[in-house]
């Protein structure tokens, strides 16, 4: 029986896991494995959700070995270090617990087909200092880590005699930093019907720092401009054209010599793909450590090694890049589960064509903006307001339904309804 093995969870990855364990690994086809280096999975959109406090991974987490074995594929916790393209096996580190104790030494996995998912991480650049003192959203155990550090400031702001406020700046004007600066204010106001009546938005000074010329850079400039207006009606200071040098325990550094001084700090600029990726041997990647694909998402190098998500370097007809975006993770789990299943069956394999359905930011409570259709036709059709929000949910609900299935899916979105009526808006511990 062949060994396929999808290494890493994220909405791609979990994704294609739950299609061929149900087209091949319910059938006794193929033994299919996961493995990642959490026990719970999140959609990565939602991890500013999680730094603020508005989701609780405890609640609305998956946990991957329960899905499992409704999915029929096997879990493996892990984080691998090394790969060994050539004689297939994939080496894990060590597991200890929390007292130091290794719990599972380390480990070889040997696959057949290995599918590399493992996303991205944030791109610091070898900013000197950012390692030390910034937050980042990678994973949800760095976003509980965020979450933690906001809610003792804000139980400081809350105990604290005279006019205190809360200093917060975010550097990276992506869709990650536009969302997270609006959901600051949200969270402040929440923190009212908690027993925190000091806290409002008044107290709360969000920056957000954009090296490039303008924020969501990747997005079209009416977007942008729209984002960057409600932010600013919010309070958010945008700042556009300012490349940071140095983070330290006092602020940010620009290259101007100025000093943004803050109380939190959360660097979102840019991503790359884990760096032990550009250690496969014989493996092309780019600088950034993403792995140069094959139309049809094999690497240049080895045809039973695909690659899809944010660590997949697919270049497109015009030139452009695959962007690293859910519907494109999505869409390219989609294809590699097709192409797997033909291998089985000797058939052709298919290229990949990546189709833009638009893009939408969500501003909290407060507004969603975005854009539909993307290419599908000549130009793109600008929404915003309860349209765009709903369709924003929307990409969230059909990653449950990829994940679920329609009945689960439906049960649990209704489970969701009525969550936000009976628990705490917000995480408070």
């Amino acid at each position: 029986m062949k060994k396929i093995v999808v290494l890493g969870g994220g909405a791609g990855g979990l994704e294609l896991a739950t299609r061929l364990g149900h087209s091949l690994g319910k059938r006794k086809h193929a033994q299919i494995t996961l493995i990642d280096r959490s026990q719970t999975h999140i959609w990565k959109p939602l991890l500013h959700e999680v730094a603020t406090g508005s989701i609780d991974i405890n609640t609305d987490g998956l946990n991957y070995r329960a899905h499992s074995t409704k999915h029929h594929y096997t879990f493996k916790l892990g984080t691998a270090y090394e790969i060994d393209a050539i004689n297939k096996t994939i080496s894990l580190t060590s597991i200890s617990d929390d007292k130091g104790h290794e719990v599972l030494p380390a480990r070889k996995v040997d696959y057949d087909i290995l599918v590399l998912a493992v996303g991205s991480v944030s791109n610091d650049f070898g900013t000197p200092g950012v390692a030390e003192h910034c937050y980042f959203l990678d994973s949800h155990r760095q976003a509980e880590r965020f979450q933690q550090a906001l809610l003792t400031q804000f139980l400081r702001i809350h105990q604290l005699p005279g006019d205190q406020k809360l200093n917060i700046s975010i550097v990276g004007g992506g869709a990650t930093g536009v969302e997270l600066s609006a959901e600051l204010f949200h969270v402040a106001e929440l923190l009212k019907s908690y027993g925190m009546e000091e806290i409002t938005s008044e107290k709360v000074n969000v920056e957000l720092i954009e090296a490039g010329a303008r924020i969501l850079p990747a997005l079209p400039e009416r977007i942008a401009n729209n984002a960057k207006k409600e932010l600013e009606l919010l309070g958010v200071n945008v700042l556009e054209d300012t490349c940071i040098t140095e983070a330290s325990y006092e602020g940010l550094m620009t290259k101007k010599g100025e000093l943004h001084k803050a109380d939190l700090m959360i660097w979102a600029a840019g991503v790359k793909a884990p760096k032990f990726l550009s250690e496969i041997e014989g493996l092309e990647t780019t600088r950034n450590n993403q792995v140069w694909v094959k139309g049809t998402l094999q690497s240049t190098s080895y045809d039973d090694l695909y690659v899809i998500g944010d660590c997949c370097a697919c270049k497109q007809a015009n030139g452009s890049f695959v962007p690293p975006r859910a519907q494109s993770a999505h869409q390219m789990a989609a294809l590699v589960h097709d192409n797997i299943v033909a291998g089985f069956k000797g058939q052709p394999l298919q290229e990949y064509e990546y189709k833009d359905y638009g893009s939408l930011v969500n501003l909290s409570k407060y507004s969603t903006v975005g854009s539909l259709m993307g290419n599908l036709m000549k130009g793109s059709m600008f929404v915003e307001g309860r349209l765009a929000r709903f369709v924003y949910v929307s990409l969230y609900r059909l990653h449950l339904i990829a994940i679920h299935g329609w009945f689960k899916a439906i049960i649990i979105m209704a489970a969701q309804r009525v969550g936000k009526v009976v628990k705490p808006k917000l995480k408070l511990h």
